[in-house]
């Protein structure tokens, strides 16, 4: 059984919540426009295992230290990182391919800043786009989620809500 925190869209906005929620977690997954590296530094002070992928807005050591996209087993789950990647019934170009081939069961991306979970019922599989955790964009509502992965059994999906920085 593995706890995972997923993010997208810091765009180099460190907030200290993100410590307290993923806290318990066993990875982070950060699926892109970090802005920061020192974000996902900061994230293995709370997480030993985080993964990243670099998002369009990305440059600099974040670009050069994170791919575009990752495919990685966990719990037995073929899982799909990237930060464009469309959702269910509106893939971005070639990914309903890819997503088929590879045989995913869980695909996480960002890029849109809308919080989205959604079941892929054609290709079997699990869509998580976070939302946006930063402050740059035009979401009114930053968001985190959590999920737990057991086997094949993906449960306890729980988006966080983050409100004013003062709380």
């Amino acid at each position: 059984m593995k706890r995972i925190g997923i993010l997208s869209d810091t765009h180099g906005k460190w907030d200290d919540r993100y410590a307290r929620y993923f806290a318990g977690c066993d990875e982070v997954w950060h699926a892109g426009d970090v802005g920061d590296y020192d974000i996902i530094e900061r994230l293995r002070e709370v997480v030993p295992t985080v993964r990243a992928v670099c998002g369009n807005a990305d440059t600099g050591m974040v670009r050069r230290r994170c791919s575009e996209l990752e495919i990685f087993t966990i719990e037995g789950i073929k899982v799909l990182l990237t930060h464009i990647g469309g959702y269910p019934g509106r893939w971005s170009p070639g990914m309903k391919k890819m997503l088929r081939e590879e045989g995913i069961g869980l695909m996480v991306d960002g890029h849109s800043h809308i919080l989205k979970v959604m079941y892929d019922k054609e290709l079997s599989l699990l869509h998580i786009n976070p939302g946006a955790a930063g402050t740059q964009g035009w979401q009114k509502v930053r968001t985190l989620v959590k999920l737990v992965i057991d086997g094949a059994d993906m449960r306890d999906c729980e988006v966080i809500e983050l409100g004013p920085e003062s709380l």
